[in-house]
Protein backbone atom coordinates (compact mmCIF):
# COMPACT_ATOMS: atom_id res chain seq x y z
CA UNK A 1 0.00 0.00 0.00
CA UNK A 2 1.46 3.66 -0.83
CA UNK A 3 -0.30 5.99 1.01
CA UNK A 4 0.30 9.65 -0.94
CA UNK A 5 0.34 12.85 1.39
CA UNK A 6 -1.18 15.96 0.01
CA UNK A 7 -2.57 19.37 1.46
CA UNK A 8 -1.62 21.90 4.04
CA UNK A 9 2.48 21.23 4.63
CA UNK A 10 2.62 19.45 1.31
CA UNK A 11 1.88 21.91 -1.37
CA UNK A 12 4.39 24.03 -3.59
CA UNK A 13 3.35 26.97 -5.53
CA UNK A 14 1.68 25.78 -8.79
CA UNK A 15 0.16 26.88 -12.30
CA UNK A 16 1.64 28.36 -15.79
CA UNK A 17 3.54 31.93 -15.31
CA UNK A 18 0.99 34.79 -14.10
CA UNK A 19 -0.56 32.42 -11.52
CA UNK A 20 -0.89 33.84 -8.49
CA UNK A 21 -2.32 32.24 -5.20
CA UNK A 22 -2.29 28.94 -6.12
CA UNK A 23 -0.38 26.19 -4.57
CA UNK A 24 -0.59 22.46 -5.26
CA UNK A 25 0.55 18.76 -4.84
CA UNK A 26 1.10 16.14 -7.14
CA UNK A 27 -0.56 13.10 -5.71
CA UNK A 28 0.13 10.84 -9.06
CA UNK A 29 1.98 10.87 -12.77
CA UNK A 30 2.29 8.28 -15.28
CA UNK A 31 1.64 7.43 -19.06
CA UNK A 32 -1.86 7.73 -18.08
CA UNK A 33 -2.95 10.33 -16.12
CA UNK A 34 -1.69 13.21 -14.16
CA UNK A 35 -3.81 13.57 -10.96
CA UNK A 36 -3.07 17.16 -8.56
CA UNK A 37 -4.41 19.20 -5.77
CA UNK A 38 -4.43 22.61 -5.95
CA UNK A 39 -5.63 25.43 -2.79
CA UNK A 40 -6.54 28.48 -4.51
CA UNK A 41 -6.42 31.52 -1.64
CA UNK A 42 -8.63 34.53 -1.98
CA UNK A 43 -7.95 36.19 -5.26
CA UNK A 44 -6.30 33.52 -6.56
CA UNK A 45 -6.00 32.61 -10.21
CA UNK A 46 -4.68 30.13 -12.45
CA UNK A 47 -3.72 32.15 -15.72
CA UNK A 48 -5.64 31.24 -18.13
CA UNK A 49 -3.67 28.90 -20.64
CA UNK A 50 -3.96 25.83 -22.56
CA UNK A 51 -2.52 22.66 -22.98
CA UNK A 52 -2.49 21.30 -26.07
CA UNK A 53 -2.35 17.45 -25.81
CA UNK A 54 -4.48 16.64 -21.93
CA UNK A 55 -7.75 16.42 -21.58
CA UNK A 56 -8.60 17.71 -17.99
CA UNK A 57 -11.04 17.49 -15.68
CA UNK A 58 -11.54 20.17 -12.84
CA UNK A 59 -12.86 18.98 -9.70
CA UNK A 60 -14.23 20.97 -7.31
CA UNK A 61 -14.01 19.83 -3.64
CA UNK A 62 -14.36 22.31 -1.19
CA UNK A 63 -15.35 26.26 -1.16
CA UNK A 64 -16.04 27.72 -4.72
CA UNK A 65 -14.94 30.16 -7.47
CA UNK A 66 -14.80 30.89 -11.37
CA UNK A 67 -13.31 28.79 -14.15
CA UNK A 68 -13.45 30.06 -17.95
CA UNK A 69 -13.32 28.04 -20.92
CA UNK A 70 -12.38 30.05 -24.30
CA UNK A 71 -14.42 32.96 -23.88
CA UNK A 72 -17.23 31.30 -21.12
CA UNK A 73 -17.17 32.10 -17.77
CA UNK A 74 -19.09 30.38 -15.00
CA UNK A 75 -19.53 30.22 -11.05
CA UNK A 76 -18.19 26.71 -9.75
CA UNK A 77 -18.60 25.44 -6.14
CA UNK A 78 -17.61 22.18 -4.32
CA UNK A 79 -19.01 19.15 -5.98
CA UNK A 80 -18.99 20.36 -9.51
CA UNK A 81 -16.58 19.30 -12.19
CA UNK A 82 -15.32 21.23 -15.18
CA UNK A 83 -13.95 19.68 -18.30
CA UNK A 84 -10.88 21.37 -19.90
CA UNK A 85 -10.51 20.15 -23.64
CA UNK A 86 -7.31 20.28 -25.33
CA UNK A 87 -6.11 23.36 -26.98
CA UNK A 88 -8.96 25.47 -25.70
CA UNK A 89 -7.47 28.62 -23.29
CA UNK A 90 -9.01 27.12 -19.37
CA UNK A 91 -8.32 29.06 -16.15
CA UNK A 92 -9.44 29.46 -12.70
CA UNK A 93 -10.07 31.79 -10.17
CA UNK A 94 -11.59 32.67 -6.89
CA UNK A 95 -12.85 36.44 -5.36
CA UNK A 96 -12.47 36.29 -1.76
CA UNK A 97 -13.13 33.10 -1.22
CA UNK A 98 -11.24 30.09 -1.08
CA UNK A 99 -11.21 27.15 -2.95
CA UNK A 100 -9.68 23.27 -3.49
CA UNK A 101 -9.65 21.53 -6.76
CA UNK A 102 -8.61 18.04 -7.95
CA UNK A 103 -7.22 18.29 -11.41
CA UNK A 104 -7.33 14.51 -13.26
CA UNK A 105 -4.88 15.55 -17.27
CA UNK A 106 -6.03 12.20 -18.95
CA UNK A 107 -3.59 10.89 -21.45
CA UNK A 108 -4.14 7.70 -23.83
CA UNK A 109 -1.78 5.03 -24.05
CA UNK A 110 -0.39 5.20 -26.87
CA UNK A 111 -0.39 9.39 -26.17
CA UNK A 112 -3.80 10.02 -27.86
CA UNK A 113 -5.98 12.81 -25.86
CA UNK A 114 -8.41 10.37 -24.05
CA UNK A 115 -12.08 11.79 -24.32
CA UNK A 116 -13.35 11.47 -20.69
CA UNK A 117 -16.69 11.65 -21.40
CA UNK A 118 -17.33 9.62 -24.21
CA UNK A 119 -14.72 6.76 -23.09
CA UNK A 120 -12.36 6.94 -25.98
CA UNK A 121 -8.81 5.23 -25.22
CA UNK A 122 -10.13 3.53 -21.46
CA UNK A 123 -12.15 0.47 -22.84
CA UNK A 124 -14.40 2.11 -20.23
CA UNK A 125 -17.63 2.97 -20.82
CA UNK A 126 -18.98 6.49 -20.54
CA UNK A 127 -20.17 7.56 -17.24
CA UNK A 128 -23.93 8.29 -16.99
CA UNK A 129 -25.40 11.61 -16.03
CA UNK A 130 -26.76 11.70 -11.99
CA UNK A 131 -30.10 11.13 -11.73
CA UNK A 132 -31.58 13.32 -8.35
CA UNK A 133 -33.13 16.43 -6.53
CA UNK A 134 -32.59 18.29 -3.74
CA UNK A 135 -33.67 16.85 -0.72
CA UNK A 136 -36.64 18.54 0.73
CA UNK A 137 -35.69 21.48 3.02
CA UNK A 138 -36.30 20.99 6.92
CA UNK A 139 -37.79 23.44 8.73
CA UNK A 140 -35.88 25.00 11.91
CA UNK A 141 -37.49 25.39 15.47
CA UNK A 142 -38.42 29.36 14.39
CA UNK A 143 -40.30 28.15 11.56
CA UNK A 144 -42.66 24.93 13.19
CA UNK A 145 -46.33 25.45 14.51
CA UNK A 146 -46.21 24.41 18.05
CA UNK A 147 -49.80 23.41 17.60
CA UNK A 148 -48.40 20.71 15.48
CA UNK A 149 -46.48 18.75 18.79
CA UNK A 150 -43.17 18.30 19.26
CA UNK A 151 -40.67 19.36 16.54
CA UNK A 152 -38.52 16.53 17.10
Amino acid sequence: MEIRRFGPGQRRPEGPPGTRGVSGAMLMSDERAVVTEVAFGPYAMITPHSNETNTALFIVISGGGFVQVGEERARVNHGEAVLWPPGVPHGAYTDGTEMRAIIVELVGEDGRVVDAAAGHGTGATPAEKAKGALAERQRTRAEYDSAEGEPW
